[in-house]
């Protein structure tokens, strides 16, 4: 059985959704191809089901220091499509958004599934077909152009315009498989191998899986390789049964993942980043001096979680935890506070792809026209989203990247078709 559309769309996530409607805008038959039994399955995962649809910073040059060096490929597809795009458009479906804490944006019900059904009802305005529980199976070229795709069931499909909105590597249990850098690479397309990107870090270290589910909101975290710090911040972490997790260590897991490439990476831990070693010395002095006769796991806690202080006190190279605090020696006082200052444990990787929000690596943005987001390769292919290789924070930026691109192509093909 063979079909004719004029545009075919790959992936039923926010981008593919995106562009979609924009591209059926003329009434013009436009195909979307989703290989799940439903649309937006990641898309629902987003933000804790909440769905972080963009971020607040209308100003586009701080919104693009966000992507590294990715930032000069996106003036382009941003000046046709932004922030303030992506708040009127969601607001013209009658989903308003919400800003709260660090800009983030979500949708006033707080509900992914809204964004879903928002997304869903623009296309059907816009007469798009959709196709559910269909996979593609390979794709086909002749002279320079994209001719045609064939489904899993047989089915070839014939259309002037093609777009990959596959999703990368991330969750793959929501159907991101990787395909469209099977496809893309049989095209002819140079990919870097996709990693998993915004994830948490794993450690070894049992003290750390022991404070699961605590948060500290104010700790500096360096990242160690062959006894040099090569990456540093702070911020609020979030220990888990695994290791480490939070914002801030979500969005360096890129980098940290680039180092444990090179050998093993140290993590140091500073409890008290805005305090000198010195100062905090003189603190532990002060705790020690009013609490002469008492068990330092007891009154450690004035100045840290009570479930941290258990653990460092119970380290093998601290064990201070069942001692008077008047039996303690300088040395050993002292000790305590480099550790309050440095307490280190071993990275030995990520959660993987499962637990990722983002996939790094993919088509190398110099193979891409981002007027109009189409292949350099081939004119009439769309290449969308985290296919291509762009690292994208947490915070709403990925979403928009979505948003951004899809709109992009979906005017393009809109304008060919008019």
């Amino acid at each position: 059985m063979n079909t004719k559309f004029n545009t075919v769309i790959i992936g039923g996530g926010p981008s593919g959704m995106m562009c979609a409607g924009f591209a059926g805008s003329t009434r013009k038959k436009v195909l979307l191809l989703e290989k799940n039994f439903s649309l937006g399955e990641k898309l629902k995962l987003t933000g804790g089901g909440r769905c972080n649809i963009t971020n607040a910073e209308f100003d586009l040059e701080i919104f693009l220091d966000n992507f590294l060096n990715s930032k000069k490929f996106l003036y382009s597809p941003f000046s046709k499509f932004g922030v303030q795009d992506t708040f009127d458009f969601f607001q013209n479906l009658n989903l308003p958004l919400v800003i709260e804490a660090r800009k983030r944006a979500f949708p006033e019900t707080q509900n992914a599934k809204d964004v879903v059904s928002a997304l869903t009802k623009f296309m059907k305005q816009n007469n798009v077909t959709v196709k559910n529980n269909s996979e593609v199976r390979s794709i086909s070229e002749n002279n320079g152009r994209i001719e045609s795709i064939t489904l899993s069931s047989g089915e070839k499909i014939f259309a002037k315009n093609f777009v990959l909105a596959t999703g990368g590597l991330a969750a793959p249990q929501t159907g991101s498989t990787g395909d469209g850098f099977n496809f893309l690479e049989n095209l002819g397309h140079n990919i870097t191998k996709p990693e998993p990107d915004i994830v948490p870090l794993k450690t070894s270290a049992k003290w750390v899986h022991n404070l699961s589910g605590l948060t500290w909101s104010f700790m500096k975290i360096s990242f160690i390789q062959d006894d040099k710090v090569k990456l540093e911040k702070t911020g609020k972490i979030l220990f888990t049964h695994f290791g480490v997790s939070g914002p801030l260590i979500l969005n360096i897991s890129n980098q940290v993942s680039t180092l444990l490439k090179n050998g093993e990476v140290m993590a140091s831990i500073d409890l008290f980043p805005d305090t000198t070693l010195e100062d905090l010395d003189k603190k532990i002095l002060k705790l020690f001096g009013n609490n002469q006769n008492n068990k330092l796991k007891n009154i450690l806690p004035e100045m840290i979680f009570k479930n941290f202080s258990n653990e460092i006190l119970n380290l093998p190279d601290v064990n201070l935890s069942e001692r008077i605090v008047n039996s303690i020696s300088k040395d050993e006082r002292k000790n305590l506070v480099n550790k309050l200052k440095n307490l280190t444990f071993p990275i030995t990787g990520t959660l993987g792809f499962f637990e990722a929000v983002n996939t790094s690596g993919g088509v190398d943005p110099k193979e891409i026209n981002f007027n109009n987001m189409t292949s350099k390769k081939f004119p009439n292919l769309y290449i969308l989203g985290d296919l291509i290789d762009i690292h994208k924070p947490s915070g709403g930026f990925a979403l928009q990247l979505c948003w951004t691109m899809g709109a992009a192509a979906g005017k393009d093909i809109a304008k060919k078709q008019a």
